[in-house]
């Protein structure tokens, strides 16, 4: 009898930009400093893809790359690019189906999602879903954001949280008990307001008025959203911890949305995770949106080990939020030695 099918990560690579914008030169764009970034949200430095008709598909593209050359996967092999940020190249064509032109992907379905920050965890869930129905066998889930084409400059409060990565996973099948074991998934539209990209869709189509009150860049009432990232990343990390028998000590790694450092200090103080168990590159790359969870993954992958129990936890815009539990799938080490 075949045992079911897991989707387990079998490879990971990133892509960052080489500009790195810091909270020196920040303070001469607009009224802020180092000091009063580092203490409220804990980010010295962010990467910002500068040059033109440069989209998301250019790290997207260039990970992909690495991933395939890395894992030693034809192109041809590969059944699905799934691509989960918010700021594609185009409303159309998807961003996913660029990135897969580039690496001469032609024998996969190709899509974009959106669910901002919480993009990777969702992704990872709907990989397995795919997985588990046996008829795909190497699936890429990349995530990723150009948060930099919709941030507001001039904007002190948004200005010094963002900046621009890509991350990519090779999924495929398991019947070891690796991959991911269990994931829990929210939504809910009261983050409606306090957390949005007002204009450019179609209830606010692109018009003089809507580019010169700033509107096609990110709104953020940050009392609100802080108050309920702290809480809804914490109790769905403790949900996963409780559903599956998991203690602190059973946890080898957290891996939070890296969105500001005080909100990962209370899902950390929640969690009862020690630090030193814990995944934050905040202070070098901000907040990169869906990029920051497989950026981190990627940073310590040399670290990682096969069968660790790992935590991934995310919140974002809609507001959506998440958590999945998975044992990772083999040892990152050798993985690394291994790298183009």
């Amino acid at each position: 009898m075949t045992r079911q099918q897991n989707a387990v990560i079998t490879g990971i690579a990133a892509s960052l930009p080489d500009y790195i914008l810091t909270n020196e030169e920040l303070s001469t764009m607009v009224d802020t400093t180092d000091e009063w970034i580092m203490t409220r949200v804990g980010i010295k430095e962010r990467r910002i893809l500068k040059g033109d008709e440069q989209g998301i598909s250019v790290l997207g593209t260039k990970a992909v790359a690495e991933l395939l050359a890395k894992t030693g996967t034809a192109p041809s092999e590969v059944d699905a690019v799934i691509f989960a940020t918010s700021t594609p190249d185009h409303f159309f064509p998807s961003a996913a189906s660029i990135v897969a032109e580039q690496n001469n992907i032609k024998n996969a379905f190709c899509f974009d999602m959106e669910v901002a920050c919480s993009g990777f965890v969702y992704g990872l869930e709907i990989c397995n879903g795919l997985i588990k129905t046996g008829k795909y066998k190497k699936i890429i889930l990349l995530a990723g954001d150009k948060m930099s084409a919709i941030t507001n400059y001039t904007d002190r409060t948004t200005c010094p949280l963002f900046g621009d990565a890509a991350g990519a996973v090779l999924i495929e099948p398991t019947e070891e008990e690796l991959g991911v074991i269990d994931a829990e998934l929210h939504s809910d539209g009261v983050g409606y307001k306090p957390l949005q990209l007002k204009a450019g869709g179609s209830k606010y189509p692109a018009s003089h008025e809507t580019v010169e009150n700033n509107e096609h860049t990110v709104y953020q009432d940050g009392k609100v959203v802080f108050k309920y990232a702290v809480s809804r990343m914490a109790e769905v990390s403790e949900n996963i911890m409780r559903r599956n028998n998991l203690t602190a000590d059973d946890i080898d790694w957290l891996v939070p949305h890296q969105a500001n450092l005080r909100i990962i200090d209370a899902t950390v103080e929640r969690t009862g995770v020690p630090r030193e168990k814990v995944m934050i590159n905040i202070e070098r790359y901000g907040n990169t949106s869906a990029g920051t969870i497989p950026l981190c993954l990627w940073e310590w992958e040399p670290r990682l080990r096969k069968g660790d129990n790992v935590i991934l936890t995310a919140f974002g815009a809609g507001f959506s939020w998440g958590s999945v539990y998975l044992k990772w799938g083999y040892d990152g080490i050798k993985a690394t030695e291994k790298k183009p």
